[in-house]
């Protein structure tokens, strides 16, 4: 039996390259600053810190 027929070229279905090199730049951005947005959204500029107050040494004096 013999067939006169190719085997099926997937290269028809591929996107074109410039397509893919932006979703895969992106893909990049987001991945770099997604979590830079999440510290920033969970990290307050206004954050209470209780001052510590320095030991004090009590019968060196």
């Amino acid at each position: 039996m013999e067939s006169d027929s190719q085997p099926p070229s997937y290269s028809d279905d591929k996107p074109p390259q410039w397509i893919t090199n932006i979703l895969g730049t992106a893909i990049g951005l987001l991945t770099l600053t997604l979590p830079l947005l999440a510290i920033a959204s969970y990290s307050h500029s206004n954050i209470n810190v209780i001052p510590q107050t320095p030991y004090e040494l009590s019968g060196y004096e």
